[in-house]
C-alpha cells in the first residue's frame, strides 16, 4: 500500500529535524573555544535550543495533522458533491424542460419562441459566468492558501527557524557565557 500523504510530509519535514540530527551535543560543543567547552552553560544551552527546536518540530506536527484532516474532510466534500451531481444530471434536464416547456413537458405546447429563449439564455449563461468568476476566486483562495502552507514547511526543511533573532540571541548568550568565564579566571 502506498503511503498516505500525512506519512510522506511527516517523514519529510519531521524526521530529520530533530536537533541531535541536525548536530551532536559533541558536535556542539566542539565549536566553542577549548577553554569554554567544559562550562555547563554550553550544555544548557543545547538543551534550551534543543527544547526550541522541540517546540517549532511539535507545531509543525500538529499543522500537518490539521491540513491533513482538512484534506479528509474536503475529499469527503468532493466526493458528497460528486454523487450529488450524478443524482441530479436527470433532475437537471428536467428541470431545464419544465422551465421551457412548462408543466405539460411536451414540444408541441411549448412557451418560448425563439425570440423569448434568447434573453433567458442570456440570463442563464450571465449567472453560469458569475458562478464561474466565484469559483475561479475561491480556487485561487485555496490555492494561495496551500501555497503558503508548503512554504512554511519548506522553511522548516531547510533550517529556518520561526524566530529570525533565535541566532542574535544564541550569539548574546554565547558573549555573556564568555564574558562570565572570562571574569572568573
Amino acid at each position: 500500500m502506498a503511503p498516505s500523504e500525512f506519512k510522506i510530509i511527516s517523514n519529510y519535514l519531521l524526521v530529520p529535524t530533530q536537533l541531535p540530527a541536525i548536530i551532536s551535543l559533541q558536535e556542539f560543543i566542539a565549536l566553542f573555544p577549548r577553554s569554554l567547552q567544559s562550562s555547563p552553560h554550553i550544555r544548557s544551552l543545547y538543551r534550551d535550543l534543543q527544547g526550541q527546536r522541540n517546540a517549532l518540530v511539535d507545531s509543525v506536527a500538529a499543522d500537518i495533522e490539521a491540513e491533513a484532516k482538512k484534506g479528509k474532510a474536503l475529499r469527503r466534500a468532493v466526493i458528497n458533491i460528486r454523487r450529488e451531481a450524478e443524482s441530479q444530471e436527470h433532475d437537471d434536464e428536467v428541470e431545464i424542460e419544465r422551465m421551457l416547456y412548462g408543466a405539460a413537458s411536451n414540444s408541441q405546447n411549448a412557451k418560448h419562441t425563439v425570440s423569448s429563449i434568447i434573453p433567458e439564455l442570456e440570463g442563464a449563461t450571465s449567472e453560469l459566468e458569475g458562478e464561474l468568476q466565484r469559483l475561479e476566486e475561491e480556487q485561487a483562495t485555496l490555492m494561495a492558501s496551500a501555497q503558503q502552507t508548503v512554504g512554511s514547511m519548506s522553511d522548516l526543511r531547510y533550517g529556518r527557524l520561526a524566530n529570525s533573532q533565535l541566532r542574535d540571541q544564541v550569539l548574546d548568550g554565547l558573549a555573556n557565557l564568555q564574558e562570565t568565564c572570562t571574569g572568573k579566571n
